[in-house]
């Protein structure tokens, strides 16, 4: 019997092995080589063709991830020379944002690179070269600050504008526009031309330009200090110094990219001939100052400016503190300022005076600069009322002294507050010859014309003191005085406002002393002040009683009301008024003795002129007419009989201290028996002893304190 060989399974006999992978490394081959041959052709069709048909492709691929329109105008190339990525644009432009004010984020005349392909893929972009022809970039801001113009995404605020590496370079005649609506900022910029190789530029790369902020025209120029870092995404080392009205502003620091500075301490510095200038540029108003010289380190975060470390001198006084600007819907101020010395030309400004003028011709010259009549001194200056619509502020300050020949000024005070057009200082605090001085003044002009409210008060303060520099000699003059001033008037002018002012003025003067001198120069009592002199006790102090000057103010005109003062030998009344509308005086003094004194003028001393320039008329009318009496019963009697015209019986009534303490009005002052006072006037500007005005001294006064010819 035939033995058959056993059956095999096809499927269960595999090719051999070695002919398998020699088939897969044929195909593989074959695509390699296929690959290849594509590769090849393509750059050949590409370097043929220098990819000029590619145009378009770039325009939409470029416009779709950036989300802007994207043209080539001009010639265009794109391929690979021969393995580097070469690129060449001409008339090239992107697109801006919709809301932009330009149509162009970016064009220029011609680019012509050579990119390494490779930092493509790994999104560190490198450039060979770059020649760059007329580049115009527009940056810009929309109107809330949530996108900008340079930044390719939808995610709300601005990213730093990115910069490739770039071995070697040349760029010219690039020009970038700067648009900031919030700062309302406008720059016009030209960068210098640039030449780099090996990656480095080595100069410092200057920027130059001109523009607008809040309507104030400026020029700039800036440098980077290391450019080279700033193009490798390193530091951004930037100087810059601008002229805007005057003013010239220094900034230095270091940015964490060109484009952004939030977050960023710069040092700041800046110096001009007015500080009012410089914050008028972003719609802040201050009283006009002096030449300044100011640094300050300023660090912006979203809408605020906040300068820190300020220190410099404005005029001939020194400012330190702080300051944070708010630029939101509506722009505020809050500051924290400190003086060691305020020069008191430096204080001028606060009450409407140029200081320069101030001094350099006087207070009458700038108050006539303000507008006000000759010899006049209450500035005429009007508040800037729609700036100080516009803006908010709040201010607290410390001065340490103030620097004057006259005035004991020091711990000044104040806190100020403009809410939508209302002043407020309040308080505002200050020691004055060792005693102190609170204030509340309030500027209101929501209403029209302004309302204005003055609460002035001084608290008990030594008058040698106070009077020192004014001819009193602190010695022998050890009474105090204290007092306050409440008055209400409308108008956008200090002038205006005390022109049609209503109010009280009273100042007190408690128990004191007084040199003799001054109270027997003022009562002309000849017989005492010659007594006095061969006696060698001419600073002997004379015992006050109680005084008060107190004056009623009605639209703008003061009435004495009353001017009362008691002492030990006399009683002193005036009587009259002033004007703040014409700045005339016209007032009238008379000391009654009460002792017995022979040679005693007993006629009123009468006090005239202007705010400017007070006169005092000893040689009165009524001095004049006893003058002459007594003249003439010496030549019809005997010498002896001339002096009873001079005599003082000294029957001056004393008065009671109450209703003088209490600043009462002339209505209610008695004697020390309880009586009304007769001598003291109604409250009017009456200048006799009843009160009653005549018709020829009303027509006067009508004259002097109202300015009707």
């Amino acid at each position: 019997m035939e033995t058959q060989p056993p059956a095999t399974d096809p499927a269960a006999d595999p090719a051999p092995v070695p002919t398998r992978r020699r088939r897969l490394r044929r195909i593989a081959g074959r695509i390699a080589l296929a690959l290849a041959v594509l590769l090849v052709a393509i750059w050949l069709v590409l370097y043929v063709t220098k990819g000029r048909f590619l145009r378009r492709p770039f325009e939409r691929f470029v416009g779709g991830q950036t989300h802007r329109p994207v043209t080539v105008a001009g010639d265009f190339q794109l391929y690979f020379a021969p393995f580097r990525i070469k690129f060449v644009a001409e008339r090239m432009t992107i697109g801006n944002p919709a809301w932009a004010t330009r149509p162009y984020l970016f064009q220029a005349e011609r680019i012509d690179t050579r990119i390494a392909p490779l930092s493509l893929l790994w999104g560190k972009r490198r450039l060979y070269w770059l020649d760059l022809v007329d580049g115009a970039v527009d940056l810009e801001w929309n109107a809330d600050h949530s996108a900008n113009s340079w930044t390719f995404s939808s995610s709300k605020g601005g990213k730093p504008l990115p910069f490739p590496r770039i071995d070697t370079a040349t760029v010219r005649g690039t020009t970038v526009r700067y648009r900031d609506p919030r700062m309302r900022l406008l720059a016009d910029l030209k960068v210098d031309d640039i030449r780099s190789t090996d990656a480095r530029i080595g100069k410092a790369v200057g920027v130059d330009g001109h523009g607008t902020i809040r309507d104030t025209p400026f020029r700039v120029a800036a440098r980077l200090l290391a450019p080279d870092a700033t193009v490798n995404r390193g530091k951004n080392e930037l100087v810059l110094r601008a002229w805007a009205a005057d003013n010239v502003v220094d900034v230095s620091g270091t940015l964490p990219s060109i484009a952004g500075i939030e977050g960023v301490p710069l040092q700041t510095r800046a110096q001009g001939r007015n500080l009012a200038d410089l914050l008028g540029i972003i719609g802040v108003a201050i009283p006009n100052t002096r030449r300044y010289r100011l640094k300050a380190q300023l660090v912006q975060q979203d809408q605020l400016y906040t300068f820190t470390h300020m220190r410099g001198t404005v005029g001939a006084s020194d400012l330190a503190g702080t300051l944070t600007i708010t630029n939101g819907a509506r722009l505020h101020l809050d500051s924290r300022l400190a003086t060691r010395t305020l020069d008191i030309i430096d204080a001028a400004p606060f009450i409407g005076y140029n200081p320069d003028i101030v001094a350099a011709r006087g207070a009458l010259a700038a108050a006539a600069a303000t507008g006000a009549a000759p010899q006049r001194i209450l500035p005429e200056a009007a508040l800037p009322i729609a700036t100080m619509q516009r803006f908010d502020a709040d201010l607290r300050w410390t001065i340490g002294r103030v620097r004057s020949r006259n005035l004991p000024i020091s711990d000044i005070a104040m806190t100020l507050a403009l809410d939508r057009g209302k002043l407020t200082l309040s308080p505002l605090t200050m020691a004055m010859a060792r005693g102190n001085v609170a204030a509340d003044v309030t500027f209101d002009t929501r209403q029209r014309p302004a309302l204005d409210t003055y609460d002035i008060r001084l608290s008990p303060t030594p008058m040698g003191k106070l009077l020192a520099g004014y001819g009193v000699a602190e010695a022998g003059t050890t009474g105090t005085i204290k007092g306050r001033i409440q008055l209400v008037g409308r108008g956008d002018s200090i002038h205006q406002s005390l022109s049609t002012a209503h109010g009280r003025i009273a100042f007190v003067m408690p128990h004191g002393q007084l040199w003799t001198r001054n109270v027997q120069l003022a009562e002309l009592d000849i017989g005492t002040f010659v007594q006095k002199m061969f006696e060698d006790k001419l600073k002997k102090p004379v015992e006050v009683n109680c005084g008060l000057i107190g004056f009623t103010v009605r639209n703008g005109v003061a009435a004495a009301d009353p001017i009362l003062i008691d002492t030990t030998k006399n009683v002193i009344v005036g009587r009259g008024g002033f004007s703040f509308r014409s700045e005339a005086i016209d007032l009238a003094f008379r000391a009654d003795g009460k002792k017995f004194s022979l040679f005693s003028g007993q006629s009123p001393v009468g006090v005239g002129g202007y705010f400017a320039a007070p006169k005092l008329d000893v040689i009165s009318g009524q001095l004049l007419e006893r003058a002459g009496a007594g003249l003439g019963l010496a030549v019809v009697a005997t010498p002896v009989a001339g002096i009873l015209a001079f005599v003082d019986i000294g029957d001056a009534k004393s008065a009671a201290c109450g209703p003088v303490l209490a600043g009462a009005t002339a209505q209610a002052q008695r004697t020390t028996k309880g009586k009304p006072r007769d001598d003291v006037g109604h409250g009017t500007t009456a200048k006799d002893e009843d009160g009653k005005t005549t018709g020829a001294e009303k027509k006067s006064q009508r004259k002097k304190f109202l300015g009707i010819f």
